[in-house]
């Protein structure tokens, strides 16, 4: 799976990309039919304490999948982001399955 990482409005950080390739690594052992992760983060300071944004956009066969989540931190983010898509993407192998 290709992963494409973008920062909005704030520095690149290699400690985070690499905290969620292994997020998305865990994802596409479990799903093979992930093609691309596009994954956004952002920075709102006018939500405290939250205001650490991150955006997943998952190619995969059929509609989209994209989960956002605003926390605390990005890790948290991540986390919560990636449990989301996780949840979408088992309805999604269900149906798979189901035809």
């Amino acid at each position: 799976m290709e992963a494409i990482f973008e920062f909005v409005n704030i520095d690149r950080s290699e400690a985070l990309e690499s905290f969620t390739r292994k997020k998305l690594e865990k994802l596409e052992n479990k799903y093979d039919w992930i093609v691309r992760a596009n994954v956004y983060f952002k920075r709102n300071e006018d939500q405290k304490p939250n205001g650490y944004i991150c955006e997943i956009r998952l190619s995969a066969p059929g509609p989209l999948l994209f989960a956002e989540s605003n926390e605390s931190s990005y890790e948290a983010a991540v986390s919560k982001s990636t449990s989301d898509i996780d949840r979408q993407c088992s309805k999604r192998k269900d149906k798979m399955n189901a035809h």
